[in-house]
Formats: C-alpha cells, structure tokens, sequence
C-alpha cells in the first residue's frame, strides 16, 4: 500500500549553510523569519559566534588552529581551519538535492572557508548556490581585496554565485541609517536571495516550480545578478517588477544576455494570475527572447496588499555584461503559455555528480575533532561584539 509519508521523502532536500560571522547572521535571519522547508547548519571557526546561532547543526572548525576565537579576518587561517573539518561537513551535507552556501567576503571565514563547503556540496552531487555579499567601501581596501579573492573561488566551486554588493544598499536607505542597520539589511539581502528561490520550490501557491526547473536554470551557470521590488496599489505588480529590474543589487547591469532567469513573485491572499501577468510582461520584455525564464507565485498572509517580486538573472558574468536596452520589443509567450509550459517535464536528475579537484593549501595545523551539536533554543547572536572586532 503507498504511504503518504513517500510523497515528503520525494520532495527536494534543501540546506543552508552559514559560513563566518555574516553568514551565520544570515540564517538566523531565516530562521528568526520563519523560512520553512530547509534545514540549516552554522559553520565558524568562532565559538563564542556559533554558539549563539540559531541553527539546529552546528560546525565548529579548526578548533585546535583558532582555539575558538576566530579567524582574524585571515583567510588562509579560515581555509586550513575548513581543511581540517571536511570530512565532518561532507557527512552532514551529504544526501541534499539542493545547497546554499552564504557569506560575507572579507573577512577570515567566510572567504576562506566558504569555497571548500561549496567545493564539497558540488562534489558531493548537490545544486550548489552560492549567496555572498562584498563589502561596503567604508570596511577599507584589504577588506574589499580579500573579498574579491573569496569571490573567484566562490565561483570556482559553485554552479551558481549570487555576489551581492553591499555599497549600493546605501543607495537605498537614508543618510540616518546607523552601521548595525546597514549590516542588518545586509544580512535581510541576503535571506530574500535564498527565500525567493527556496519558497518557488517548498511554498504552495498560485503557480510552483518542480526542482528540476530551478536545476535547469542554475546548474553550472556562474554568476547571476538579483534584483527585488516590494509595491501596493492599483498598478503594485508593474510597479514591484520594475523596481526589481531596476534594483541598485543588480551593479548597473541589465539582464539582457542572462541565459536562465529565475522570478518569484509573493502576495497576499488577494494575489490574482492578473497581477502574474502583468509582472512577468515587465521581465519578459527586459531579458529578451533568448533567456530561459521560469517563474512561481506564492502566497504569504502575512503581506496584505504588498506584492514581493525578486528576479534572480544566470549564466553571464556580470562584470562583462552592460549592454543597452533596444528600444524594440521582443515577442514573448502568453502568460497562458508560460504557465502551461512550467510543467513540462525536465530530463534533468536530482543528483548530478560532479566531481572537481581539490585545493590544496600549504598551511599545516593539527588535525582534531569537529565539534558538532544541536541546539533548538539559542538567541540572536551578539552582532554588535562582532561587527566591532
């Protein structure tokens, strides 16, 4: 006799790793936000940090090299310490169809430890996203550098990489904003990447997406751009559309020329295929005719008459990519067509091993036991001790 308990064993298994201080703060964001659907695991090298995380699964590595304190925001004191625990991870991780490594890149950590954990998750099969942020220009030159070195391992090892520049959240926010605020939003940009991809696949709603659709749009696609936009009113569907295609997160950089483009579109109750329609035309327009572009509708209660739309633009390195709008329109299907189309069925399988090889480091330190537990009822982490260090 079939059990209904086989239809939650099917579902994707999705996890989210926080790698170093910001990515810890990410999810527990998350967490603290109430994204269901994912297990998460914190990850640091600093005791102290990781046991105020909120995570079930905690990882303490390179016990032995830091004695918990830290990294020092040296990055090959983060990449010896993960060294030394990858096998720990491996086996934790291993099992999930889907993974999202996030941090911040700068400092010791997350730049240094964050690329092997994506470098074992694609190992390991798993749809490997990366969700990092780069440093405001006021965290000083040295900071920027070694983010801009965690960033192309970052890329190295995961099939997509969501590189997320804090400096122009500054354009987004008043001159009153204080240094913890804008940490905050950092970390808030960083939780609306992973939930506007996470909620398409683990949220009921006007339309979903199977797993395989958001495998096609994001394995081995390298960088991606994301943009979000939040509106209410008679006109909220257009207006949330263009505010996200017009986001300052997307660096100046349209998504004409983006291979996959991923849209999540999050309302109310009150949410209609009408305001569906009317926001996709605005993506369809933007990124042309040769972008594969698919898109879910999910309902959240809790946003009244708000409508939420995150674009998430694939396979085109940013950087390389400013091109001009045309000022002719492309053709583009129905939102019917669209719609009956999202469900067709992927030949792509849930596990696609990939197998890279690994990087070695020079540094050397004592190899020693990680430090895994579980923990259900911990507070928000001291994010001031932090930031101030």
């Amino acid at each position: 006799m079939f059990e209904f308990d086989a239809l939650a064993d099917q579902k994707a298994h999705i996890k989210v790793i926080g790698v170093g201080g910001a990515g810890g703060n990410a999810i527990n964001r998350m967490i603290a936000s109430g994204l269901s659907g994912v297990e998460f695991i914190a990850v640091n090298t600093d005791a102290q940090d990781l046991d105020n995380n909120r995570a079930e699964t905690k990882i303490q590595i390179g016990k032995n090299l830091t004695k918990g304190l830290g990294a020092g925001a040296k990055a090959d004191i983060g990449r010896t310490a993960m060294e030394t625990e990858k096998d720990a991870v491996a086996t934790i991780i291993d099992g999930a169809d889907m993974i999202f490594v996030t941090a911040g890149m700068g400092g010791g950590t997350g730049t240094g430890a964050a690329p092997i954990v994506a470098q074992i998750a694609k190992d390991l099969g798993a749809l490997t996203v990366g969700v990092v942020t780069r440093p405001f220009n006021f965290e000083g030159p040295k900071r920027m550098n070694r983010a801009n070195s965690g960033i192309e391992e970052m890329q190295k090892n995961c099939d997509t990489l969501i590189s997320i520049p804090n400096q122009k959240l500054l354009s987004i926010v008043d001159k009153s904003t204080t240094v913890v605020e804008a940490f905050q939003l950092a970390d808030t940009i960083l939780h609306q990447a992973t939930r506007g991809i996470s909620d398409l696949i683990n949220v009921h709603g006007l339309i979903n997406l199977d797993f395989a659709d958001v495998d096609t749009i994001m394995r081995d696609m390298g960088d991606a751009i994301m943009g979000t936009g939040v509106a209410t009113g008679e006109e909220r569907a257009v207006l949330a559309a263009q505010e996200a295609i017009s986001s300052p997160l997307l660096d100046d950089v349209n998504m004409r020329g983006a291979q996959g483009v991923l849209v999540n579109i999050t309302g109310g109750d009150d949410l209609t295929l009408m305001d569906a329609d009317e926001a996709t035309s605005i993506i369809f327009e933007e990124a042309g005719q040769d972008a594969n572009i698919i898109f879910g509708a999910v309902i959240d209660p809790s946003l009244g008459e708000e409508i939420h739309v995150t674009v998430i633009a694939t396979g085109f390195n940013a950087k390389a990519q400013t091109v001009e709008l045309s000022t002719s329109q492309p053709e583009r299907p129905s939102f019917k067509q669209v719609a009956e189309q999202i469900h067709e069925t992927h030949n792509v399988p849930t596990h696609q091993a990939k197998v890279s090889e690994d990087e070695r480091v020079s540094l050397e330190a004592p190899a020693s036991e990680p430090l895994v537990f579980k923990d259900d009822d911990l507070e928000i982490p001291a994010f001031l001790r932090q930031r101030q260090q």
